[in-house]
């Protein structure tokens, strides 16, 4: 039972066995749970949400990598984490804000480039931590810099 649920977390309740492009996949569900905890609870929602998901998702990828190679294509929490930390620094301007859409597109994309891209440190996590904290921190970093570009943009460009 301990391992279905493992597996059952880090697919995200299967959206991680999409047969293509799981980790695109992940974070696109992610975007209605980023927007309710942004729109009720700013900041504080969004980082609850964030930091709940990655204790999850250490100790069942932990679980889960016992049986499969380093960092399958079925876990996507790691996905879920970065995805919520990219709306971190805009998330108080997103609270009851109905028309943030343009935030969330942007703010998707952009953790898709820097999940993909891997600038350093995030490369480091992926390559050298071979176990659950490597497969979550990789996107934690993605997170953070799409966070930060996020909200250069937000102050230049008015897309909130």
């Amino acid at each position: 039972m301990y391992k279905f649920l493992c597996y059952t977390a880090v697919s995200g309740f299967g959206v991680g066995y999409f047969p293509f492009a799981s980790g695109t996949a992940g974070s696109f569900a992610t975007l209605p749970f980023a927007f309710a905890a942004a729109y009720f609870y700013g900041i504080w929602g969004i980082l609850a949400l964030a930091l709940f998901s990655f204790v999850i998702g250490v100790i069942a990828s932990k679980e889960v990598l016992k049986y499969t190679k380093h960092d399958p294509s079925i876990i996507i929490i790691d996905e879920v984490v970065g995805q919520l930390l990219t709306f971190t620094l805009v998330a108080n301007q997103l609270v009851e804000n109905l028309n943030a859409w343009s935030t969330y597109i942007i703010g998707f994309f952009l953790f898709r480039l820097f999940d993909i891209w891997k600038p350093q440190p995030a490369r480091w996590a992926d390559q050298k931590v071979l176990n659950a904290w490597g497969v979550m921190l990789d996107d934690v970093f993605a997170g953070i810099y799409a966070a930060i570009v996020l909200y250069a943009i937000s102050n230049f460009v008015e897309i909130l």
